[in-house]
């Protein structure tokens, strides 16, 4: 358990209002970085967590951002696990089209993918940049130009849930919750911004890979801006792949599942997930840890912290205690 405490002066002539604002202000940091966990993944696991982060999701429209998973994959979140949560929000669940070739490139190809993974049958689907995309402002960053191309239909809902399944991922390292908000979010023509760390909209471009990894934060912070706190993370750290869900043929896991965890800093979630790897008992771990590592995964996180996004520090709250 990592946690994030403030520094109050230990002179004894402190006064004590001195001392009360220095312990509100710990108080004030912590309450901005708690990190939900619970080993219980389950339909009620997820409910449960959801409401542990006493931030109810609100507005008419509730998006629920998930991966639908390309076909041939087989570790994505399964649809019956997240029903209730999706029922429970009164959630749409909202996907972009992919910047690579496969069957998930347009939208009518990837609604069809949707359904055929189930997720029709839980809920109403909407591939958000079916209709074209709309730029994003983004404060700060040095490399997408202050622009963030998402899918037009981000533009609709009220409040966000980024619903992700934590793993690895053959290029980031690992995909989390930064990356559910930036790469997910972003339309066809953002992806490929993105990973050409804003040098073209309309090809698969690879970007050097720092300058890659904090493109990703660029656009994350533009999601985060955007929505104003009307946002929660959500992470199912289960099914543990080297590889994403984006693989129509990943790697089986190799470390055991983890459980569920859950914040208002995506920052410390991602953060989180990525301890939990490390500090496993599990002696596959190394396979991950080894995809992490080789991706140089932790500087999406690095990147993050410095444009304001969260904090990497946190306090975890174990649920099931």
């Amino acid at each position: 358990m990592k946690t994030f405490l403030g520094i109050c002066s230990p002179l004894a002539t402190k006064l004590l209002l001195s001392a009360t604002i220095c312990a509100f202000s710990v108080l004030n940091i912590n309450a901005q970085s708690k990190v939900y966990f619970t080993k219980d993944i389950s339909q009620e696991g997820l409910v449960k967590i959801y409401k542990a982060l006493g931030k109810k999701a609100k507005g008419k429209n509730v998006a629920v951002k998930i991966s639908t998973g390309e076909p041939g994959g087989h570790n994505f979140l399964d649809y019956n696990l997240i029903e209730p949560l999706v029922k429970e929000v009164k959630g749409t669940i909202v996907e972009c089209t992919t910047a690579y070739g496969g069957r998930r490139s347009t939208a009518a190809e990837h609604m069809k993918v949707a359904e055929e993974h189930g997720f029709t049958k839980i809920a109403k689907v909407d591939i958000m940049d079916s209709e074209g995309d709309t730029i994003l402002n983004i404060n700060g960053g040095k490399h997408l130009q202050g622009k963030n191309y998402v899918g037009s239909h981000f533009l609709n809902y009220d409040f966000t849930v980024v619903l992700s399944h934590f793993k690895g991922h053959t290029m980031a390292g690992f995909g989390g919750a930064l990356k559910n908000i930036s790469i997910g979010i972003g339309s066809h023509n953002g992806k490929m911004w993105i990973h050409s760390a804003g040098k073209t909209l309309n090809r698969f471009g690879r970007a050097q890979q720092n300058d890659f990894l904090e493109s990703m934060a660029e656009a994350a912070k533009s999601i985060v801006d955007h929505s104003k706190g009307n946002i929660i993370y959500i992470s199912v750290a289960n099914k543990l792949s080297i590889d994403c869900d984006c693989d129509s043929h990943p790697h089986d896991p190799e470390l055991a599942d983890i459980g569920i965890l859950a914040s208002l800093d995506p920052v410390a979630l991602d953060q989180a997930c990525v301890d939990m790897v490390y500090n496993s008992p599990d002696p596959g771990k190394v396979h991950l840890i080894e995809r992490i590592e080789s991706r140089n995964g932790v500087h999406t996180l690095e990147a993050a912290e410095e444009l304001g996004i969260g904090s990497r520090k946190y306090t975890i709250i174990d649920i099931d205690k």
